[in-house]
């Protein structure tokens, strides 16, 4: 994570650099076009895009890091973690409301792909097929067989 900071410290500052460049070269042309001023403009632009990339690839970083913890949020949840350990009472009254027994975090992830997998190609607009799914009349996914011994 301080790479990606220092990486992005040290994009803006040279993009701030390069900006300051090209109003100097602008102000000492005396607002003429000149070779000078043309050289500070691309380098700007070079700047531009290096800060972009730079703030592209912490924004990824930040939301793989999302992801991640909501990823553990939702296994602990799952998998009774959090009213277990005693990290949360409003965890534990919740998943004693709902009276849902705790899944493995095993079938949790499985669970995932699948939601996943099926969220990706309705993006691609291909859609499912009907009966594609193999779901059985007690609602479950068949392709997994913890399903059954729930």
């Amino acid at each position: 994570m301080d790479n990606i900071v220092d990486s992005l410290n040290k994009a803006y500052e040279k993009f701030v650099l390069a900006s300051a460049s090209v109003l100097e070269s602008k102000e000492s042309a005396g607002g003429q076009k000149a070779s000078l001023t043309d050289a500070a403009l691309e380098n700007f632009k070079e700047k531009w895009e290096l800060f972009r990339v730079a703030c592209d690839q912490a924004e990824e970083f930040v939301e793989s890091v999302k992801q991640r913890i909501g990823s553990e949020c939702l296994v602990d949840e799952a998998t009774g973690l959090t009213a277990a350990s005693g990290n949360s009472g409003q965890a534990a009254a919740t998943g004693a409301a709902t009276s849902l027994p705790p899944i493995s975090a095993v079938r949790l992830e499985q669970m995932s792909r699948a939601v996943r997998w099926l969220v990706l190609e309705l993006q691609r607009g291909s859609g499912v097929a009907p009966g594609s799914l193999h779901s059985s009349s007690t609602g479950f996914d068949t392709r997994f067989s913890e399903d059954s011994t729930q």
